[in-house]
């Protein structure tokens, strides 16, 4: 299994440094082809390739005229399966944040929950390897108040770290009435104000934790972001008397999340390359926003 792992991840790694001169050579055939299309003369530093691009032009349809990225790579099979998920918290978890991720098993579908113990991570991702997970997530505390939530998906990454912020569990509620029964159904996801790069980027490692529902699920999980902070938010929805008697109930739990790093890797790989990380001149930038609009 170890050398599997090795030999995929040199294969990935292979691809992901081809991408360089697969880029270059589609920038050449786009300019051939605007200048075809608009009728203009071919642009001098192509005109000895003019020949070979131009067949290759010919060849492609529209699959292969976009170029693949090491993007395309990590989440392709996930059409194919249901994610499963592994659930683990830092070492000595205290009450609180044990609370939180039992709560947390319940809103990711096909989610397992595993004391950490003394295990290191390295250990986790091998195992989670080993056993067809798809992503590990990772909760972490600082005196008893859960602050950080590691996204890991398997087997190559990307890796999201955020930052926690005004959780609220279910078992903090205490208008128990008000709140609605948990549900193992499905989930309809809601994704609002991801609108960058970045936030499509953020928004498909968050949808790729759940599975495709069914169509009569009235289960609603929303990610809301604004000003880069991306509320948490789970309802169940009831018709009692037809559809405007619309009666909306949150279920728990709440929480913010606020992502600050995104790596091409596992979380056990401190080589890997970062793809984004916040700095700290950009909390300065109050008119720019990063995940939305």
């Amino acid at each position: 299994m170890l050398r599997r792992n090795i030999r995929l991840r040199r294969e990935y790694l292979y691809r992901k440094n081809l991408e360089g001169k697969e880029r270059l050579l589609y920038e050449k055939k786009r300019k051939i082809k605007q200048a075809l299309e608009e009728g203009k003369p071919i642009p001098t530093e192509l005109s000895y390739e003019l020949a070979t691009l131009q067949k290759e032009i010919d060849l492609e349809d529209e699959n292969t005229a976009v170029p693949r990225t090491h993007i395309d790579d990590e989440y392709a099979n996930a059409a194919e399966m249901d994610p499963k998920i592994l659930l683990t918290t830092s070492r000595n978890p205290s009450a609180p944040l044990t609370q939180f991720v039992k709560e947390l098993k319940f809103v990711f579908p096909n989610a397992q929950r595993i004391n950490r113990g003394g295990q290191v991570i390295s250990e986790i991702i091998q195992y989670c390897r080993s056993n067809d997970f798809t992503d590990v997530i990772l909760v972490h505390e600082h005196r008893g108040v859960p602050d950080g939530l590691i996204i890991s998906h398997l087997p190559f990454g990307p890796t999201a770290y955020f930052g926690l912020l005004n959780v609220v569990t279910r078992h903090d509620i205490k208008d128990k009435k008000s709140i609605g029964t948990m549900p193992e159904a499905y989930p309809h996801l809601i994704l609002n104000n991801f609108s960058t790069k970045l936030g499509e980027r953020t928004g498909n490692i968050l949808k790729h934790l759940f599975p495709v529902p069914k169509p009569d699920t009235k289960r609603i999980i929303t990610f809301a972001n604004q000003s880069d902070y991306i509320s948490f938010r789970h309802h169940i929805y009831e018709k009692r008397a037809g559809p405007k008697s619309l009666e909306l109930k949150e279920i728990g739990p709440r929480f913010e999340l606020r992502l600050y790093q995104i790596k091409l890797g596992t979380m056990d790989q401190s080589e890997a390359q970062t793809e984004w990380v916040i700095r700290p001149y950009m909390n300065t930038t109050k008119k720019r926003k990063f995940i939305g609009d």
